[in-house]
């Protein structure tokens, strides 16, 4: 992994809360010269540690009004099945967020619809339809209280 220095992560600070800026304006913001500024932002970018640039959309102005986080658990914990299990997962655009846990079950899951009745059609024909589910338990979110998809990067 790159050590990043303290230029590096303000540029990082400053992509994470507008990745519409070009290199003139970080490097104004951070006090260097736009090369020095462009060749750092190439290394963070072919380093891997920018996975991607993208437009964070608000969720009730496109009609996505019913959220869920949901716990699965699993029949069987087989290398195959668990692979099989996650790759469908994966297929399902509800989906937005999935993680392998450990503890009282197996996924956790982030499910966002339009509504209760497309969140319905998830659970009975997508995801109870799968054969090594043995276990749904859904969590309705009824108000964001917080949601940061910017990470704290100490000084």
């Amino acid at each position: 992994m790159k050590t990043l220095d303290l230029l590096d992560k303000k540029i990082l600070r400053l992509l994470q809360k507008d990745a519409r800026l070009n290199t003139k304006e970080i490097a104004n913001k951070i006090g260097l010269s736009v090369t020095p500024t462009y060749e750092r932002l190439k290394k963070i970018e072919k380093s891997k540690i920018i996975k991607g640039y993208v437009a964070l959309l608000d969720q009730q102005a496109i009609g996505k009004t019913c959220s869920a986080f949901c716990t699965i658990s699993l029949r069987l914990h087989s290398a195959p099945l668990l692979k099989q299990f996650e790759q469908a997962l994966r297929s399902f655009p509800e989906v937005m967020e999935c993680y392998h846990v450990a503890g009282a079950y197996d996924y956790l899951i982030k499910i966002v619809v339009d509504n209760m009745n497309d969140y319905k059609n998830l659970l009975v024909n997508k995801l109870a339809a799968m054969e090594n589910v043995s276990n749904v338990q859904s969590a309705f979110i009824m108000t964001e209280v917080k949601h940061e998809t910017a990470y704290h990067l100490s000084p």
